[in-house]
């Protein structure tokens, strides 16, 4: 079993008689990545505040690092980073300098500016000065500085939206590599797609409350009301199979003459599943 780097247990959050998080579960280990997913006021940000000490739940207990996120102390930043839409950079220093800046209040050795400027694609703008970067390239820089001491666990609040998809594959594989290398990650995001790709887990949160918590494959899978299977052939005929043991022998026949173009089955994806669950869309 993977170290256990967040617990949440029981959780909810008053905020003014308004009930924002009610009796959140969820767990998150080393070298995983957990997606919270829902639309803007689900709860998403409340969450990654209070494990972060920023807000103390109204009840239950949120554990990071085998501490509990009320009793931490500033020493805990030493082992986490964070990215989020308040995530400031300094626009009057070059790329380089604001990374040198935070390495020397860090105690990282300059050599690790240089490693994560190559790491996020930046090396060639380190002399930049962090005001003139496009979108895209501000948002590496955030994420370079919050994993440039290698924290134990990264919170991810929405860290491609708006971007373009070049850019959301930039930071979609150097995440995969941090994961590689054990740190555990905490995503918020309401992007489906982008869940389904990088969580092991997800929890799909509507009015503070999870609706729905597992795998995103196997809850896809779990979803498949039609259990089809859609094939395209080369010479534009489209065959609908179910996705059973009796299909074998013609989907078996379609693949010996060589004829397919496309096949796909018919498991829906995070948003689908989240409209059937809630009945309500993503925004």
């Amino acid at each position: 079993m993977m170290q256990e780097i967040i617990r949440l247990d029981h959780i909810s959050k008053t905020f003014d008689n308004v009930c924002v998080l009610k009796d959140i579960h969820a767990t998150l280990r080393k070298g995983e990545i957990l997606g919270f997913l829902g639309p803007s006021g689900a709860g998403k940000t409340t969450t990654i505040k209070i494990l972060t000490g920023q807000l103390f739940p109204s009840s239950g207990d949120a554990y990071i690092l085998g501490i509990n996120a009320n009793q931490i102390d500033e020493t805990i930043y030493e082992q986490i980073g964070i990215v989020t839409d308040s995530s400031g950079i300094y626009e009057y220093l070059s790329v380089e300098k604001n990374l040198e800046y935070f390495a020397k209040i860090l105690k990282v050795e300059k050599q690790r500016v240089e490693d994560v400027l190559h790491q996020v694609g930046l090396y060639e703008h380190r002399k930049k000065l962090a005001g003139k970067l496009s979108k895209g390239q501000i948002q590496r820089l955030i994420l370079a500085r919050a994993v440039l001491h290698k924290p134990q666990v990264l919170f991810l609040d929405e860290p491609t939206s708006g971007l373009d998809p070049s850019t959301a594959l930039q930071i979609h594989n150097m995440l995969f590599q941090l994961k590689e290398e054990g740190m555990a990650i905490f995503l918020t995001t309401h992007n489906m797609e982008e869940a389904t790709k990088l969580c092991d887990h997800v929890a799909l949160l509507n009015e503070g409350h999870i609706v729905l918590y597992g795998n995103p494959k196997a809850l896809c899978c779990q979803y498949d009301h039609l259990k089809t299977i859609t094939i395209q052939t080369k010479d534009h005929q489209k065959i609908e199979l179910p996705n059973t043991a009796n299909s074998a022998q013609q989907l078996s026949d379609v693949l010996r003459r060589n004829n397919i173009e496309t096949i796909h089955s018919s498991e829906a994806n995070l948003e689908q599943i989240f409209r059937e669950v809630t009945g309500r869309g993503l925004s």
